[in-house]
């Protein structure tokens, strides 16, 4: 029975990932400036010319990523548009500033002039799995040094001096540990460390790091995973330290359970079920309604994100790795539940039969709020790294089966 259902997701769900694929190769790829539309209507029609940083890193790593790895997208149109994808970014996402070269936009016009710049990290952290995965196809040492040197930079500012990143300190607002900075940086040490001994050495202290901060997220007695803590991994005051984000705990909890297996810290792979999967879905999970809520407060007050009660595709797609990711290590029957549970509102919820991909932004209710298939935060990435993820994780599950 287990077999029959293991196959049933995982005949959807490659499905689902070629009209992905499809949608976003038939209307995202700007062949007269290079780069990527990001701003596409239900049906893929252009509503923006306005380019997003943070997707066109994430549209180039997930096109290498499916190019390098998954036999049926070893397609030369995916090729060149990652190629294309990166050529634009390298021209014109990094800004010179007069220290020096300066960060990432966030946010470009179509022939690349800079629009907006944020004071985070993480339009460089996208430019860096853009450029290492596609330097693992293209065998491109100067792009991958320069994946390497952003890397660098990336360390300096969270690390030692922030400066750069234009945010001023000032005396009321206290430095904080924000769970998206760790977790960000131990996905792009398991990207750079990729079958490569060297880098992994450089960076081995690094994720020790990153997995330090991240469980100092665990707080209330181990009852709670908090969005914002303290640079000692205390409780802050006010709305943000209640703050939960039950999507980020559980993208986190993968992230962590995939580190812990490399590792083989039994301990460690425990708490990121657990602490990371267990309590946000607990904790986040709609019982009226169903799907998971995009913010809550720890205490039960009403969160001060408008937001806070929507259903966003995001979290849904980081819940179904987590729970499927956790079943293929332990076969837990109760895992394979919740990913059947969130499986189940996902696909009758996000997923859009007439024009595909997945619409992003629901009511609390599940009913459709927006009904644009890419925008300033969505785009070519978390839709399709869940499926790919997904399929491989099944792919491993059945093959098991077999053997």
């Amino acid at each position: 029975m287990t077999a029959a259902l293991l196959e049933q997701y995982q005949e959807r769900i490659r499905t689902e990932l070629d009209r992905v694929v499809d949608f976003w190769l038939k209307y995202s790829h700007d062949k007269e400036h290079g780069g990527f539309f990001n701003c596409l209507g239900k049906d893929g029609k252009v509503y923006d010319e306005l380019k997003y940083v943070w997707l066109q890193g994430r549209q180039v790593w997930m096109y290498s990523r499916l190019y390098r790895t998954v036999e049926r997208f070893h397609r030369p149109e995916i090729l060149e548009a990652a190629k294309s994808g990166a050529a634009f970014l390298q021209k014109f996402a990094r800004v010179q500033a007069s220290s020096g070269p300066g960060k990432c936009a966030f946010c470009l016009t179509r022939d690349g002039r800079t629009v907006k710049f944020q004071r985070t990290i993480f339009s460089e952290c996208f430019y860096v799995m853009a450029m290492d995965e596609l330097s693992r196809i293209t065998q491109d040492k100067e792009m991958q040094a320069d994946a390497e040197s952003m890397m660098d930079r990336l360390i300096f500012w969270v690390q030692t001096d922030s400066s750069d990143l234009g945010r001023p300190q000032l005396p009321g607002d206290l430095p904080i540990n924000s769970m998206a900075v760790p977790m960000m940086l131990l996905c792009l040490v398991d990207q750079l460390t990729e079958g490569r001994t060297d880098v992994a050495e450089k960076y081995k202290d690094l994720s020790g790091w990153c997995v330090e901060r991240i469980l100092q997220h665990i707080q209330r007695d181990g009852k709670a995973i908090l969005e914002n803590v303290t640079l000692n991994g205390k409780e802050l005051p006010g709305c943000q330290g209640r703050l939960q984000n039950p999507g980020h705990a559980l993208e986190a909890g993968w992230f962590l359970l995939q580190y812990a297996l490399k590792k083989g810290d039994v301990q460690l792979q425990k708490t990121a079920v657990d602490k990371f999967m267990e309590i946000p879905f607990h904790t986040g999970w709609d019982k009226q309604h169903g799907g998971l809520f995009y913010f809550l407060d720890v205490d039960g007050h009403c969160p001060t994100q408008l937001e806070w009660n929507m259903k966003l595709w995001w979290p849904h797609c980081e819940a179904l790795i987590a729970y499927l990711m956790a079943y293929s290590h332990s076969r837990e029957p109760v895992l394979l539940d919740r990913f059947k549970q969130i499986y189940d509102y996902t696909f009758t919820h996000f997923a859009d039969e007439e024009h595909g991909e997945w619409f992003g932004y629901l009511s609390r209710q599940g009913e459709l709020v927006l009904d644009f298939k890419g925008g300033p935060f969505k785009g070519f990435f978390h839709v399709p790294r869940c499926l790919y993820t997904c399929e491989k994780l099944l792919d491993g599950l059945l093959e098991r089966q077999d053997s």
